[in-house]
């Protein structure tokens, strides 16, 4: 085998092993859904928040969020959430409309398909109103002392008091 073989060959054998240590960090899952829906009669857009778990009315529509979920901020920005959207009107049965994983990066891959209304996915919320954008320092340990500290011993605890009689 030829030196250009061999190095060809190792390059590939080592190549798994260098894209299995670059493995995408998980979704973070978040607990409310932000959602624009647009009434296309009166030309109204809403913002409308939806939590995992619940449903809201917007419309003819009765819109459940069973996840949201969002990339972590080392990540290319991206919100997902899975919805089921219901239509009712009166004296008829509920249809459902939508039932599926929409994306806030391409409101088209999975969009509702409706003559009156469109919902978009905006982004993924905690109740709090936080994005899910803090990124805890993971340098240092929870629980470690300063190296200075680590030598000087905890305070002593004060004695009790008697107490009056």
């Amino acid at each position: 085998m030829s030196l250009f073989r061999f190095s060809v060959a190792a390059a590939c054998l080592a190549l798994p092993a260098t894209f299995a240590l670059a493995t995408p960090a998980a979704a973070i899952p978040m607990d409310t859904v932000l959602l624009q829906g647009l009434d296309k009669i009166t030309a109204r857009v809403s913002e409308i928040k939806v939590p995992v778990g619940g449903t809201v009315s917007f419309g003819a529509l009765q819109i459940t969020a069973r996840a949201c979920d969002k990339h972590p901020p080392e990540e290319a920005p991206e919100a997902a959430a899975f919805l089921e959207v219901v239509e009712t009107k009166p004296d008829e049965k509920p249809v459902l409309r939508f039932s599926g994983w929409m994306f806030a990066s391409s409101p088209a891959l999975s969009a509702l398909e409706h003559p009156v209304y469109d919902l978009v996915v905006l982004d993924c919320i905690n109740a709090d109103g936080s994005t899910g954008d803090v990124v805890p320092d993971t340098d240092a340990p929870a629980n470690s002392a300063a190296p200075a500290d680590k030598d000087k011993k905890a305070p002593e605890p004060a004695p009790a008091e008697p107490a009056p009689q």
